[in-house]
């Protein structure tokens, strides 16, 4: 995916969830996108607000949101359930934008433009541009209606950031068994040979397969290291 496919999935959603660090205390807010370009994608706020000094500090924001619809169905059993659609997120860096610059793409982006005639009015506005980041498309049909499995994740990164892998891995501990592809919902198990291994893009990381193992041969994996979890509570 390019920057100009990441906005149009962000853009398509409209009023986003920006999430910021005020010093060890999290904030969120609901904000959009305006534009995006070869150098990221930007949004504006105020000089005056908390949102604004949070991003001045910390130089970071994560953004999120979800296609078409955030409410939830019920079942007739009363369990939670989704038409299908996706969920959107990007976390990294953010640098702010001299009005200058932004008149600069203005002369050749009708949104760069508009960006500069709020900022016009209201003088107080600034631009940012998330300009380094990663993040990933949670295309989801958990019903199967489209499709033969309910997941597709498609991770993205632009500005030179490194996409770091999140999610669940088989070991080599792995004694064959199937315990795991037998209570995988989501079918991103297949048997290589002796052993099974996890599609990450079909992966929810719901951990079924984390607690039937009886080798424990299921790691959970952040930020490209193995991550060690007390196992209480799950069974085999």
């Amino acid at each position: 995916m390019n920057i100009t496919d990441i906005y149009g999935k962000f853009d398509r959603i409209g009023c986003l969830v920006f999430a910021t660090l005020d010093k060890d205390t999290p904030q969120t807010r609901i904000a959009h996108l305006f534009a995006c370009d070869d150098e990221g994608l930007y949004f504006r706020t105020m000089v005056t607000k908390a949102f604004y000094k949070q991003l001045k500090e910390t130089g970071k924001v994560s953004i999120c949101g979800m296609y078409p619809s955030t409410q939830v169905r019920h079942d007739e059993e009363g369990m939670p359930c989704f038409d299908p659609g996706y969920t959107i997120r990007a976390t990294g860096d953010i640098k702010e934008v001299a009005l200058e610059t932004l008149r600069g793409k203005g002369e050749g982006d009708e949104r760069f433009k508009l960006g500069v005639m709020d900022i016009e009015r209201y003088p107080a506005m600034t631009t940012f541009c998330l300009h380094r980041a990663w993040g990933e498309v949670y295309d989801f049909d958990f019903d199967m209606a489209h499709r033969s499995h309910k997941l597709l994740r498609i991770p993205f990164s632009f500005g030179g950031q490194p996409v770091p892998f999140q999610g669940m891995r088989i070991t080599d501990a792995c004694l064959g068994c199937g315990a795991c592809m037998d209570h995988c919902s989501f079918k991103a198990i297949s048997q290589d040979q002796d052993q099974f291994v996890i599609d990450p893009v079909r992966c929810d990381v719901c951990g079924d397969c984390y607690t039937v193992c009886p080798n424990h041969a299921v790691e959970i994996v952040i930020e490209g290291a193995a991550a060690s979890y007390e196992r209480e509570g799950c069974h085999v």
